[in-house]
């Protein structure tokens, strides 16, 4: 079986802008929002409202179109939602399935993050068919979820779009074709995804299972490998980590 990861990286050139965004005049702010970065104020992620007044003063700040990363990433954002926490999720995913038993706090961040404004274009970046869609309707959720699938080489893969706005699932439907670069979904403001700053979770999928609409964005550290091995880095994808 082909490796996913040498068939994005063989057709990196192909894929099309996941947002708007040119390199030549536009500007990456990297988020860091791991342990390591001592400047992150936890009263600013407990606050939706504050948190979303410091990412975009953050970018206004940075002279940046969007905020950017995430992958792997061991998060501290997670602490604010109990869905996340040992307590709270015991042989739950990040949004709502079974996660094999794992009763220990969910950080590890699998698919990439960019911040921006609600509102904000998101394009396909490779022609696929809807395979499902949903609003994940809880605390620290994605919001409105659509997953698209995809065929390269024979190797059929998924991408997942998180956070994104309710009235773009509203006339979708299952099996409808997206064409490449067509402009399907747009970031969603706090109320509609998950009460999260606007942001598009995006994120690559080898191997479905029985999820429909959703699937973990968030792994246990202890299950880091499993997941990452399934869902490997979507900037083969997006193409924007090397303007940071």
């Amino acid at each position: 079986m082909h490796d996913l990861k040498d068939i994005l990286q063989q057709h990196q050139h192909e894929f099309s802008k996941v947002v708007e965004f040119n390199p030549a005049t536009d500007k990456l702010l990297r988020f860091d929002f791991s342990q390591s970065n001592t400047a992150l104020r936890t009263d600013y992620i407990a606050n939706t409202e504050w948190f979303s007044l410091h990412i975009s003063q953050s970018l206004k700040d940075a002279g940046a179109k969007y905020g950017i990363g995430g992958y792997a990433e061991d998060r501290v954002l997670y602490k604010k939602f109990e869905m996340f926490n040992s307590a709270g999720s015991s042989k739950v995913s990040p949004t709502g399935g079974d996660l094999e038993g794992a009763v220990a706090s969910r950080s590890i961040h699998l698919g990439i993050d960019i911040w921006g404004p609600a509102g904000t274009k998101v394009f396909a970046p490779l022609g696929g068919m809807v395979h499902s869609f949903a609003y994940n309707n809880n605390e620290g959720d994605y919001g409105a979820t659509i997953l698209l699938q995809h065929q390269l080489d024979m190797v059929s893969f998924y991408t997942l779009y998180g956070h994104v706005s309710l009235a773009n699932i509203a006339n979708l439907r299952t099996g409808s074709f997206i064409t490449r670069g067509q402009c399907f979904a747009h970031f969603g403001p706090p109320a509609e995804n998950g009460n999260w700053p606007p942001h598009l979770h995006f994120q690559v999928i080898t191997e479905m299972g029985q999820y429909e609409g959703d699937y973990p964005g968030v792994c246990t550290k202890s299950e880091k490998e499993k997941y990452l091995a399934n869902s490997p880095d979507a900037d083969l994808i997006l193409g924007m980590m090397k303007y940071v």
